[in-house]
């Protein structure tokens, strides 16, 4: 019954841990029990200094700034120079500093998209036409693919010739991912880029530097990247290129270093909040990945302005992680029928009828609330908690569902299974949390608008949902755990296991294609809260690469980590 990030974990089948509640006359209860490691980072992100305040390098941000908004000037380009501006626009974004210029983006793309709708004034070059594809489709405006049909012969397949131009190659591979349900073009181009880019990967003799760019994005292309890691990535091989901006380059590096001082005095804030419970004592059983889970809030927002959501955002992906090792590791289905009852009442009332150990579980989770709500009612948004409480009583009955399966060896059929299985990854539930505390642009239709599932929000679900179990499967039926989607498709079907993944693999293709159909214009929520959907399905890419890399931090995770939370950029 995995939730968000999924529980799997060396382990031990079955054992008797005693209840610390001191009013049961039971001895000992038999538990379903997982052991876990301790949290490899110790206190290291416990204390801040104040001196990383960077008060000259602000000043000297807010300097380069001026000089960037003016290379956004569209005024100030030829039309024949609109190739250029559009480079101008990749770098800014791929460097991590475009939410700086967001107004200045959106008015130079509606300007070249108004002024020429499909038809690209540099249409016959394949990189040209390929970011302006990619970067016109990422803004939401729905330009036809049809345009690469002047690369493709009368055959309908892309030229062979096309085999010379590595740039256009990687250029046209990361514009295809774009692509939305039907769009048979950017198929035939992902196969065709894939496979010759591949070939380009290993070939010695092309430099370096495109080397390591065509790997990068053929392990993971620029759709599916965090903002944050293309940063760490992207400004290095920036630096290298000849042409580089330095006004660009300056800010980028300056930019991060400020962004990256104050997440690590936030991770500080939360890193004490986070040892005053001392789960460690009171609930051994709970997976102590409070970085991790910073790590994964980061990924969804790192702009400065989010700061108040980021903590709400941490303060729930901690408390899913230890309902989820509640109800999948620990709680005896009755005492999880009591606590699911009490959080559908969400009456500090109902403290008394828990078990002892789920007290502080449930006393936290409304006192996290209240003081959210309490904050935000002098706004006049005390409904956002509300929606947030009514979508986490949903995630607690669906949870319950699962233990229910559990307790009595029911293996649900796939429908079953995935109807259930997309609320419990608490995808949905974070995104409308997500939300909470933002600027005026979230109303109240906002939270209406998630609430009905939509298809971004119900993609984005399936996507963490899929690639989770994909990953987790075979750890998780090692111990006492329901059925994940692989085993109830290997069930019905008669599929081997490799044949099952690949059929998943292919619906979370599917789900990324409905994630970029349902952000081209208009779309039914303003633009930019899009994103967090978005960038939830994103961060799946990261945490299921090798394995569940937040229980188990490898060494990508690591360095991940690292290079946002630690290593200054230089």
């Amino acid at each position: 019954m995995s939730t968000l990030p999924v529980s799997s974990a060396s382990f031990s089948s079955s054992s008797l841990l005693p209840v610390n509640d001191k009013s049961s006359k039971k001895q000992d209860v038999a538990r379903n029990t997982t052991t876990f490691d301790a949290s490899i980072w110790g206190d290291q992100f416990l204390t801040y200094d104040e001196k990383e305040d960077f008060v000259v390098e602000k000043q000297l941000v807010e300097e380069l700034k001026v000089e960037v908004r003016k290379e956004l000037m569209i005024k100030d380009y030829e039309p024949t120079q609109y190739g250029k501006l559009i480079k101008v626009v990749d770098a800014i974004q791929r460097l991590g500093i475009a939410y700086h210029f967001e107004m200045e983006i959106e008015e130079a793309l509606q300007h070249i998209y108004t002024t020429y709708g499909n038809n690209w004034i540099n249409s016959k070059n394949l990189e040209s036409s390929s970011l302006w594809f990619r970067l016109l489709r990422q803004q939401g405006f729905n330009v036809s693919s049809e345009i690469f049909k002047n690369h493709m012969d009368k055959q309908g397949k892309f030229k062979e010739t096309l085999c010379n131009d590595v740039k256009g190659l990687l250029a046209l591979y990361e514009a295809a991912y774009m692509r939305v349900e039907g769009e048979h073009i950017l198929d035939e181009a992902i196969e065709f880029t894939k496979t010759h880019l591949a070939i380009v990967a290993k070939d010695l003799s092309c430099d370096s530097l495109s080397r390591t760019e065509i790997q990068q994005a053929l392990k993971q292309p620029l759709r599916k990247r965090l903002a944050r890691l293309e940063a760490v990535h992207y400004i290095p091989l920036y630096q290298q290129q000849p042409t580089h901006n330095e006004v660009l380059l300056k800010l980028a590096k300056l930019d991060f270093n400020i962004l990256q001082s104050m997440h690590k005095k936030e991770l500080s804030q939360i890193y004490k909040w986070w040892k005053d419970l001392d789960l460690q004592k009171n609930l051994p059983y709970v997976r102590d990945r409070l970085v991790e889970g910073y790590f994964w809030i980061l990924a969804i927002y790192f702009e400065p302005e989010h700061s108040r959501t980021r903590i709400f955002l941490i303060k729930t992906c901690m408390w899913l992680v230890v309902l989820d090792d509640t109800f999948d590791n620990y709680g005896t289905y009755e005492e999880l029928e009591i606590f699911t009852q009490a959080v559908q009442r969400w009456s500090i009332s109902c403290l008394d009828t828990l078990p002892e150990y789920m007290k502080l579980i449930y006393k936290q989770q409304v006192n996290d609330h209240q003081e959210m709500e309490e904050a935000l009612e002098k706004e006049g948004k005390a409904y956002q908690i509300y929606y947030a409480k009514e979508m986490a009583k949903k995630y607690v009955r669906s949870l319950l569902v699962e233990a229910k399966w559990l307790k009595e060896g029911y293996m649900p059929t796939l429908e079953e299974y995935m109807s259930n299985a997309v609320v419990t990854v608490g995808q949905a539930l974070m995104i409308a949390r997500s939300y909470v505390g933002r600027d005026e642009m979230v109303t109240e239709d906002t939270f209406k608008w998630v609430a009905t599932d939509p298809p971004i929000v119900k993609a984005s679900c399936l996507i963490f949902r899929l690639m989770d179990d994909i990953t987790s499967h075979e750890e998780e039926q090692k111990r006492n755990h329901i059925p994940s989607c692989v085993e109830c498709y290997i069930k019905e079907t008669g599929a081997s296991e490799e044949e099952a993944c690949e059929f998943f693999s292919k619906q979370v293709e599917d789900a990324w294609k409905v994630i970029n159909q349902e952000s081209l214009r208009p779309t039914h929520v303003p633009f930019p809260l899009l994103m967090p959907p978005i960038n939830f399905a994103r961060i799946c890419d990261v945490l299921y690469i090798d394995n569940d890399g937040y229980t188990h931090a490898g060494a990508h995770m690591i360095n991940h980590i690292k290079s946002l939370l630690v290593h200054p950029m230089v």
